[in-house]
């Protein structure tokens, strides 16, 4: 993970300094206090986590791109709920979700939370783990105005009862290592992969977010204990030409135009 140095913390106007200065004490980050991301020196700050009405990870400088939070409750995440295919999804099919059957599924590399989410969406029981304290940040900011938003909304309450954000952690394979053999029923990977495609179409704050995060160099580590900890199967997200996780060639694969699902099935899923 790249260092924290190139990270502040800002608050989006005078009335969020107080959640400011928590935030970046928690995370032993400076405060700058009520400062405009545009107008910050990108060479001496390149990223700032803006608190407002929401937690923001914003870029710096006069042409930053646009910010990275975690919503749960509008823009795209809540189309693809709504619109997205539900279980004839290629998540779903490799999570095994079927008519009666909603596993209990682990999140490993939770993220920005989006797979965890459309998991519950579909009626699964999520847990979701991440280890980056950034963006463990931004993921417990989205659960918390899922919440607020569920008081509201039944359809919402429904999901956000199904959805956990567990107790940071510093490393989801020393995590999964302490859980008992067969004790989870699904394990979710999607290890942060270094992209090699220069013309790939990544939206512009999502480089910056990958900046921030960087990648998953010890990736392959987590599959051993996954697969240990896992009852039905453990389900591995991947770039559709990238290698296999830990080099172990899966049970089955659901591959799409750009990514796959790799399967490691233990036990059969109900039919």
């Amino acid at each position: 993970m790249p260092s924290t140095q190139q990270l502040a913390v800002t608050a989006a106007a005078s009335e969020f300094c107080v959640s400011a200065e928590a935030l970046a004490e928690r995370l032993a980050l400076p405060c700058l206090g009520e400062a405009q991301e545009k107008l910050i020196d990108r060479d001496a700050v390149p990223f700032v986590l803006k608190c407002g009405e929401r937690l923001q990870l914003c870029a710096t400088g006069r042409k930053a791109p646009g910010s990275v939070e975690v919503d749960f409750v509008t823009g795209a995440v809540a189309h693809r709920r709504k619109f997205g295919g539900g279980k004839g999804q290629q998540i779903a099919k490799a999570v095994g979700v079927r008519s009666g059957f909603y596993p209990q599924v682990l999140d490993a590399t939770a993220g920005l939370g989006r797979d965890a989410f459309v998991l519950a969406s579909l009626g699964c029981a999520v847990r979701m783990l991440e280890r980056n304290p950034v963006v463990y940040a931004l993921l417990e900011d989205g659960v918390k105005r899922l919440r607020e938003a569920a008081l509201s909304d039944r359809e919402l309450a429904a999901i956000a009862a199904r959805l956990h954000l567990e107790p940071a952690v510093t490393s989801a394979a020393g995590w999964l290592a302490e859980q008992g053999a067969e004790s989870i029923p699904v394990i979710y990977l999607d290890p942060m992969f270094p992209s090699r495609d220069k013309s790939a179409k990544v939206k512009k704050e999502m480089v910056a977010f990958h900046q921030i995060v960087g990648s998953d160099e010890d990736a392959d580590s987590l599959l051993p204990p996954a697969l240990e900890a896992c009852y039905y199967r453990t389900v591995v997200k991947r770039p559709r030409l990238a290698p296999h996780l830990n080099g172990v060639k899966p049970s089955l694969c659901f591959e799409g135009k750009s990514g796959r699902f790799d399967v490691y099935t233990r036990h059969g899923v109900p039919g």
